[in-house]
């Protein structure tokens, strides 16, 4: 069994794995811009293929998208073009000033630890014009208080790509000392090619603990909900307003960086 990231190393795999036609999650970010009045420049961090960066470039804001996966990125130039690409580290970056950070898919939870969270807080901050935002969208750790209905069963995908059938099989296990939520994925195809294991974390963060961090930071929560959203059940749709709830399976933060914090 081969152990590699099929969907970072194949964006077109990952594309149709995780079809956004309607481009969803772009519009979600677009929504909360415009309802804080952000201003144009955007940083799109954890960018991926670039659908959501290609996105706000259409709806007329200066894009940058930022991935650590020069395969996403080059996918991304050739095939959602406007926004400007960088290569970038989320645990700690510096590429220029900008109006809003949206960093959605739960990208932040690649910040595992403490330390790498400060370090991505503080890269906002400094990147942040006085006033800016944060629009964030992950995973709500406060979702496995108490819940297993994600943990108990291994979760069967299948579709198919270009004529070959794929099948994938997900396990999530908690990681309680590490506040980790673990995923093992095993993809199979019919074309006669071996097995790939996939191996990856998402760090669970809680409502409160990630006020918190960014109280620290200088930011002040304007929005912290767990629906309606991109990811939600059912899904977001345009004009509608943010609830209040923190209870479900996704959590959305909107902050503004205090214009007196320093930078």
């Amino acid at each position: 069994m081969t152990s590699g990231n099929l969907l970072t190393d194949n964006p077109e795999l990952y594309e149709a794995r995780f079809p956004d036609p309607d481009r969803l999650a772009g519009r979600w970010a677009e929504d909360c811009l415009r309802r804080y009045g952000a201003g144009s420049r955007v940083l799109d961090m954890g960018c991926g293929t670039g659908r959501d960066a290609g996105h706000l470039h259409k709806a007329g804001r200066t894009v940058t998208g930022a991935d650590l996966s020069e395969t996403m990125l080059a996918h991304a130039r050739a095939q959602h073009p406007g926004p400007a690409y960088v290569r970038a580290d989320l645990h700690g970056f510096d590429l220029g000033a900008f109006d809003a950070v949206v960093c959605l898919d739960s990208s932040l939870l690649y910040c595992h630890t403490n330390d790498q969270l400060d370090g991505f807080l503080a890269s906002c901050r400094r990147a942040l014009t006085p006033g800016g935002l944060l629009v964030a969208e992950m995973r709500n750790g406060a979702y496995f208080l108490g819940r297993t209905d994600l943990l108990d069963t291994p979760k069967v995908n299948a579709f198919i790509w270009q004529g070959t059938a794929y099948r994938s099989t997900t396990t999530l296990t908690v990681d309680r000392t590490a506040q980790l939520l673990r995923r093992i994925r095993v993809w199979m195809s019919d074309d006669g090619s071996p097995p790939v294991e996939q191996r990856s974390a998402w760090r669970l963060l809680f409502p409160l603990e990630l006020r918190h961090f960014l109280a620290v930071h200088g930011f002040e929560v304007l929005d912290l909900y767990d629906g309606p959203g991109p990811r939600t059940e059912p899904p977001w749709r345009e004009g509608q307003l943010p609830g209040s709830a923190t209870d479900a399976d996704r959590l959305h933060v909107v902050a503004r960086l205090n214009p007196l914090t320093h930078h």
